[in-house]
Formats: structure tokens, sequence, C-alpha cells
């Protein structure tokens, strides 16, 4: 098996959550799927975000789950290859009901960028674009142009 990463959810409502996730371009992977679960491929065929139900969730850990709306759990933060593929699933991510923004826009001169959405149960998912060489030289103070 290749190595992934499988990012655990508490959702609501599976399907309502399954439909966000489609929409914003994952694709449902029917081998992680069943009563309560959905595992939703997305940005990258090793990453699966797996939408559970909360008694589903709550199989795997003894710890309250918090409500995401009100409390940070965790942010995700994942890369996309250009500025503009950080926009565009943004976009795709506010017309399927996403809040925009709901940590700050990261904008570092011309080597940097970065925004986020929070998801239907409040999970915010930072989306990245960065020119690792040009970061670099800035942060080591070389400076960036």
């Amino acid at each position: 098996m290749t190595k992934m990463i499988f990012v655990n959810l508490p959702v609501a409502d599976v399907e309502r959550a399954s439909r966000f996730y489609e929409a914003v371009g994952a694709r449902r992977d029917e081998r992680f799927s069943q009563e309560g679960v959905a595992a939703m491929v997305a940005f990258s065929d090793t990453i699966a975000f797996m939408l559970l139900s909360h008694a589903r969730y709550a199989d795997f850990t003894t710890k309250r789950i918090v409500d995401a709306k009100a409390e940070s759990e965790v942010l995700i933060c994942l890369s996309e290859t250009t500025r503009e593929g950080v926009d565009a699933t943004l976009g795709k991510a506010l017309d399927a009901g996403a809040k925009a923004d709901p940590t700050p826009p990261q904008v570092m001169g011309d080597f940097m960028y970065g925004r986020s959405f929070e998801d239907l149960d409040g999970h915010v998912i930072e989306l990245m674009w960065m020119d690792v060489e040009r970061a670099m030289a800035a942060w080591n103070g070389a400076g960036a142009s």
C-alpha cells in the first residue's frame, strides 16, 4: 500500500459533508467508506479525509468531540501548485457553502500566498502556495524580489 494520510473529521451529517468535499474536488473512495463513514480523497491520491459521524468518531477516542465551529481542534494546511490554484479551490469551497478566511490570509511578497476556508462543520482548511527557494532565501535574510 502506498503511504497515505487519513485525516479523521467528525461531522454532523456524513452525506452532506461528502457532497461539500465533492464540490471542492474530492472523490469518494468506496474501499474505505461504510455506514457512518465516507473516505474522500482530496488534493492528492495519498490524502483522504475520513468523514465520520460523531458516533463512529467516538469509536476511535475517549475524548470529548469538540464543536469545531466554536473551538480549534486542528488546522489542516494543503499546498497548491500555484497562487491561482489556491483561489480556485477556495472559490469551489465558497460555492459549496464554506466560510472564507477564518484564519488570516497569508500573503508574503511573491514567494508565499495562503487563504483558508471553514467547512460546513467548522473544520478549517488552509490552502497555501509557496515558491520554496524564494521563501528560504527570504527567511534566511537574503531577501525576496
